[in-house]
C-alpha cells in the first residue's frame, strides 16, 4: 500500500542541494570533455597532437556517459526510455527489503555476534558511572515519577476498586481460612513460639493493676448486701484486687502455671478445631464474609486507595518530596556499588547479555520483518528519491571519475595503438 506523500526533512533538504552540485560537476566535466572533443577533432589536421587531445577527451565523454547510464539506471529509466534492467530500486523495492532483513537477520541478529558485542561493552560499568552522577539519578528518577503520574491519573478509581475486589475474593475470600490457620497455630504452639505473646500479655495486664487499682472499688462489694459495713466492703475490694496482683504475678514468675498449661491446652484446642471441626470453620467462613461484605470495610478499601493514590501523585510530582529523595539516593548507591563491586558488575553484564540474546535468538525474525514490512509499505518514487538523497551524491563521484579514467583510458589507447601500428 503507498504511503503519502511526506514534506523533505531539514537533513533531506541540504542532503538535496547537495546532490544537485554534484550532479551539475558531473555534467559540467561531461561537457568540458565534448567541448575539448571538438575543438581538437576540428584542429588535429593542423595541429597532429590535439589527436591525443581528441583521443582523451572522446573516452572521457564515454565513460561519463557510461556511468550516467549506470548511475541513472538504479533509480529510473534513462531519458524516461523503458530500457530492460533500468529503474532498479523502484521495481525491485520489495526484494531489497527482503534482502535487507534476512542480511540484517543472518548476520546482525545472531546470538554469538550479539553476545561478544555486549561482552565488551561492561554494561554494567558503564550504567554505574553513568547512575553514580546526582543528576542523572534524578533525571532518571524524574522520568519514571512522570510516567508513573500519568500511569495512576489514567486508572480508573472503581475499576482499581473492582480489581481489588475481585483479587481478595479469589484469594483471600475463595480458600478456607480455617484449616491453614489451625496448622499455623498448631505449629507456633507446637514450637513454644507463643510465649512471648503470653508473657506480653501478662505484663500488659500487671502494668495495667498498677495503674488501675481504684477501678476495683465496688468491683464486687456492691453486690454485697446493705447491712454489711462499709469497712467490709472496702476489705473485700482491697482483696480482689491484691489476689488479681498476686496472681498474674505468680503467671509472670513461673513458667509451668497452671494458667499458662490451660492457655496451652485452649491454643492447642483451638489449632484442632480451626482444623478439623466443621462447625469451627463455618463460624470462620461466615465471621470472614460478613466483615468482608461490611458496606463500612468495602467504603474504607475504598478511602485507602483513593489516599494513597492521592498521595502517591503528590510525592511524585514533588521534586524535593521524601519519595523522590530517597529514590535517586538508592539510585546514586546502586551506581557506586555498579562502579566497585566487581561480583555485582558480573552478574549484572551476564543477566543483561543472557536477556538480550534470549530476546535476539527467539524473535530476530519477527525484528528483521520490520525492515521486510516497511520497505513494502513504502511508495516507489518515495523510496527511489530517499535512497537518492542518502548515497546519490556520492554516485555523482563515480560519474566524475569515470568522466576522467575514461579520458585517461583513451589517451593511453590511443597512443598505444598508435605507437604499435603508426
Amino acid at each position: 500500500m503507498a504511503s503519502p506523500p511526506t514534506l523533505l526533512s531539514p537533513a533531506d533538504q541540504e542532503r538535496r542541494r547537495g546532490l544537485r552540485r554534484m550532479k551539475a560537476v558531473a555534467l559540467g566535466a561531461l561537457v568540458f570533455m565534448a567541448v575539448v572533443f571538438a575543438v581538437s577533432f576540428a584542429f588535429q589536421q593542423q595541429v597532429p597532437a590535439l589527436a591525443y587531445v581528441r583521443a582523451a577527451a572522446e573516452g572521457g565523454m564515454v565513460g561519463a556517459l557510461a556511468d550516467w547510464f549506470a548511475v541513472t539506471a538504479l533509480f529510473r529509466h534513462p531519458l524516461g526510455i523503458p530500457i530492460p534492467h533500468t529503474a532498479i530500486i523502484p521495481k525491485r523495492k520489495d526484494e531489497i527489503g527482503r534482502t535487507l532483513g534476512e542480511f540484517v537477520e543472518t548476520e546482525f541478529l545472531r546470538g554469538d555476534v550479539v553476545r561478544e558485542r555486549l561482552q565488551r561493552a561492561h554494561l554494567a560499568a558503564r550504567l554505574g558511572e553513568w547512575l553514580g552522577q546526582t543528576v542523572h539519578a534524578e533525571r532518571v528518577v524524574g522520568e519514571a515519577s512522570a510516567m508513573a503520574t500519568g500511569v495512576l491519573r489514567a486508572l480508573s478509581d472503581d475499576d482499581v476498586q473492582d480489581l481489588i475486589e475481585d483479587l481478595a475474593r479469589e484469594h483471600l475470600l475463595s480458600p478456607d481460612w480455617g484449616p491453614p490457620l489451625g496448622g499455623w497455630l498448631e505449629r507456633v504452639v507446637a514450637a513454644d513460639a507463643h510465649r512471648g505473646a503470653v508473657d506480653l500479655g501478662f505484663d500488659s495486664l500487671a502494668a495495667w493493676l498498677r495503674a488501675n487499682q481504684t477501678a476495683f472499688t465496688g468491683l464486687v462489694s456492691r453486690r454485697l448486701p446493705g447491712w454489711v459495713p462499709s469497712i467490709a466492703h472496702r476489705l473485700v475490694d482491697d482483696t480482689v484486687y491484691n489476689e488479681a496482683v498476686k496472681f498474674v504475678a505468680a503467671v509472670q514468675a513461673d513458667a509451668q502455671h497452671p494458667a499458662r498449661r490451660a492457655i496451652d491446652a485452649y491454643l492447642a484446642r483451638l489449632a484442632e478445631s480451626l482444623q478439623h471441626d466443621p462447625a469451627m470453620i463455618g463460624r470462620l467462613e461466615d465471621a470472614k464474609t460478613s466483615v468482608f461484605d461490611s458496606p463500612r470495610v468495602r467504603a474504607l478499601a475504598g478511602e485507602v486507595w483513593t489516599t494513597a493514590k492521592e498521595g502517591l501523585i503528590t510525592s511524585l510530582a514533588d521534586p524535593d518530596s521524601g519519595l523522590r529523595r530517597r529514590a535517586a539516593a538508592a539510585l546514586a548507591e546502586v551506581g557506586s556499588r555498579l562502579t566497585t563491586d566487581a561480583a555485582l558488575q558480573h552478574r549484572v553484564d551476564t543477566w543483561a547479555t543472557d536477556a538480550a540474546v534470549f530476546l535476539v535468538d527467539r524473535y530476530r525474525h519477527d525484528i528483521a520483518s520490520i525492515i521486510t514490512d516497511t520497505v513494502e509499505r513504502w511508495d516507489p518514487q518515495e523510496t527511489t528519491e530517499k535512497i537518492e538523497l542518502m548515497v546519490g551524491r556520492d554516485l555523482q563521484y563515480i560519474r566524475l571519475n569515470g568522466t576522467f579514467v575514461g579520458a585517461l583510458a583513451g589517451l593511453a589507447i590511443f597512443a598505444a595503438a598508435h605507437a604499435l601500428l603508426g
